[in-house]
């Protein structure tokens, strides 16, 4: 489990195809003795396993975590190369502070960055998603986009905007990112539970 506080940005140093998916090396300035083996790591909002771990020559910890050819294919994940950038977000403890909202890591689709405009110092993004995401996402809710917890502005359609703040922009990929670019959704836990039982009602 997850809050959509980014921690860190990643960066991809290894891809290696398998047969069934993919074995990627991320590196990191989290200290690598402070991650366990087996733990979960939010890559760009994809919750993956740690497989090894160790540090580099320039000093900066790495992690290695495998994916299946189906989150390659459901996830933004397959245009990875190396040299991207990743948020990262280490799995939430008992007791800590829950500073975004409740994040699975589970994606729910991808979504296109149709416009980014600058408002004074704040950059306010609008989205498209496909009609089957979009019905859970409201205004003024919580939507991960990349790993980071956002409140939806307004809702139009399978349109939807956010605004990042200068500390957000900082200290996460947003950043770099342009219209034309892609992001992994995670729709609200929250909502997808309320529409699961008002389909049960009817």
């Amino acid at each position: 489990m997850f809050t959509g506080i980014v921690v860190d940005i990643g960066e991809i140093v290894a891809l290696d195809e398998l047969e069934s998916g993919v074995r990627i090396g991320i590196a990191s300035n989290q200290d690598p003795d402070t991650i366990a083996m087996g733990a979960s790591i939010a890559c760009a909002g994809i919750c993956l396993t740690v497989i090894e771990k160790g540090r580099l020559d320039d000093g900066r910890g790495r992690f290695d975590v495998e994916a299946s050819v189906e989150t390659l294919a459901r996830t933004t994940m397959g245009t990875w190369r190396i040299g991207t950038r990743i948020n990262l977000e280490r799995s939430l403890k008992l007791g800590q502070e829950l500073g975004g909202h409740m994040v699975t890591g589970h994606v729910d689709g991808v979504a296109d960055i149709v416009t980014r405009d600058q408002i004074g110092d704040m950059s306010h993004f609008r989205f498209k998603v496909s009609s089957d995401v979009s019905r859970f996402i409201a205004e003024k809710g919580s939507v991960a986009l990349d790993g980071t917890s956002l409140t939806v502005n307004e809702v139009s359609g399978d349109e939807f905007n956010v605004m990042l703040i200068p500390h957000s922009l900082a200290v996460t990929t947003w950043q770099d990112r342009q219209t034309g670019d892609r992001a992994n959704v995670e729709v609200d836990l929250m909502a997808r539970y309320v529409a699961r039982l008002r389909d049960s009602d009817n």
